[in-house]
């Protein structure tokens, strides 16, 4: 029997976070080639994302990492570098289950990422075929639409003190999906640079995973890798989704610990 659009399109975070189990995610911004999301299967992730904010990986590059990660069962998120429809649907359609969009302000400019990210009804996403998705497989266009938008995931960063004066209206935005904490910006909006586990941050969490757990949405972790005990301490409080770090930060930090290793031996 053949299968569905619903069926090819899985995103094993979105079904693992329905059950109320922790995902870990790794950041791409080093490595250029499809290898690493079989690396990040191999490793026990769930999820990558791509980072176009801080890199110089190319659109290209992306859609290829992407698929590669559909193919072996790894959710592929990019970390969008511009919030300008066409560019979000560019990344869409190049093989990405979701976006998280940086300097979410309000929740003006989160619809504004729901419109690009979704098709209609729900947006205003611009339709094309042959879909990496869907295994370059043609369906009706409702049915493809049906099935994209439910596996599609927008995530929004909140990273400043004027959004999280606003973080109850921004979750509360139909579409989104998750907010995600970018916690070294968010210290640097609060005057207390650098300071990640500060009393201001954790009331900033609390905050959010409230607003979350309010609107029967999800909280995601990143920039904690350092912190691993506040860490520990927000998925108790029911975070569920948690940036472990960079491909980059896992590289530099195991040659770093085997050259001390074999100096100091």
């Amino acid at each position: 029997m053949k299968e569905s659009a619903r069926e090819l399109v899985r995103n094993g975070v979105k079904e693992k976070l329905a059950r109320n189990k922790l995902v870990v995610s790794m950041t791409v911004r080093l490595v250029r080639t499809i290898e690493i999301a079989e690396i990040a299967r191999t490793a026990g992730f769930d999820s990558i994302y791509i980072d176009l904010e801080h890199s110089s990986l190319s659109l290209d590059t992306t859609g290829q990492i992407c698929m590669a990660g559909l193919a072996v069962g790894i959710t592929p998120f990019v970390r969008i570098a511009s919030t300008a429809p066409e560019y979000i649907a560019r990344v869409l359609d190049g093989g990405a289950l979701g976006v998280i969009a940086p300097h979410i302000q309000s929740s003006q400019d989160a619809a504004q990422i729901v419109r690009a990210a979704k098709f209609p009804p729900l947006g205003a996403r611009s339709f094309t075929g042959s879909l990496p998705h869907l295994r370059f497989r043609t369906f009706p266009t409702a049915e493809i639409f049906e099935a994209l938008n439910e596996a599609t995931m927008v995530i929004v960063m909140i990273e400043s003190a004027e959004a999280l004066a606003k973080v109850d209206e921004i979750i509360a935005v139909d579409g989104v999906d998750m907010l995600f904490i970018g916690t070294n910006d968010l210290c640097s909006s609060l005057n207390i640079p650098g300071q990640l586990d500060h009393e201001l941050i954790r009331n900033a969490y609390s905050r959010s995973i409230e607003a979350c757990q309010r609107h029967g949405k999800q909280l995601g972790i990143g920039g904690l890798s350092a912190h691993p005990k506040f860490a520990a301490e927000l998925v108790d409080l029911g975070a569920r989704y948690f940036s472990t770090g960079s491909d980059l930060s896992f590289l530099l930090s195991a040659a770093a610990t085997k050259a001390k290793q074999m100096r100091d031996h």
